[in-house]
């Protein structure tokens, strides 16, 4: 799969707007300032492909990525952020919902802040997620501000929090240095090529 050939898509504001052309869709959700888009960006190895917001919670539709016409990477909204109004948080919510409900994720990941105990918001996530039945990894961002006697501690805290099954990894990722970048496209890879 040929990263560099990756093209924004569309911005789902509504159920009626998903692709349905049967292509992998790789999810990624989190908090809206865990670094989402900065992951995918590392990922795809583009400094400013998905937008990195200057404020949290820019992203408000579900955006869709076609990568070498492979597979959808899906950036859902981010979660969690306070200086939103409820109604728009409630729509955030419909439109997610009904994502998660129409059984459209190969691959979900879910991105948490390593230096951090998981929020009530991302223990409701990795539930969706878990009700979903599919596949999910967890990203431990943000990994280069840990100190190493911090690292183990904090993912087994992670873990705990979410009550990930054994089966669901947890890939300490750094989107600045590109730790666990390698890992998380080989769990890609083995979703897109299957």
């Amino acid at each position: 799969m040929n990263l560099h050939n990756a093209v924004f898509v569309i911005s789902a504001a509504s159920e009626r707007d998903f692709p349905r052309d049967g292509l992998p869709q790789i999810a990624f959700a989190g908090k809206s300032n865990v670094g989402k888009s900065s992951v995918i960006n590392k990922l795809l190895l583009r400094k400013n492909f998905a937008r990195v917001g200057e404020a949290p919670g820019k992203t408000t539709h579900i955006n869709y990525f076609a990568i070498d016409q492979k597979a959808y990477f899906v950036d859902l909204p981010g979660y969690g952020y306070a200086k939103v109004s409820q109604g728009e948080k409630e729509r955030w919510a419909k439109l997610i919902d009904g994502y998660f409900a129409g059984g459209h994720i190969d691959l979900g990941i879910m991105i948490v802040d390593a230096r951090h105990k998981p929020t009530a918001n991302d223990v409701t996530m990795a539930d969706w997620f878990k009700a979903t039945g599919c596949n999910f990894v967890v990203v431990a961002n943000k990994l280069d501000k840990l100190k190493k006697s911090e690292i183990v501690p904090n993912l087994a805290c992670i873990r705990e929090t979410l009550t990930l099954p054994e089966a669901c990894p947890i890939i300490p990722f750094s989107a600045e240095k590109g730790i666990g970048r390698e890992e998380l496209l080989k769990l890609i890879l083995q979703v897109v090529e299957k």
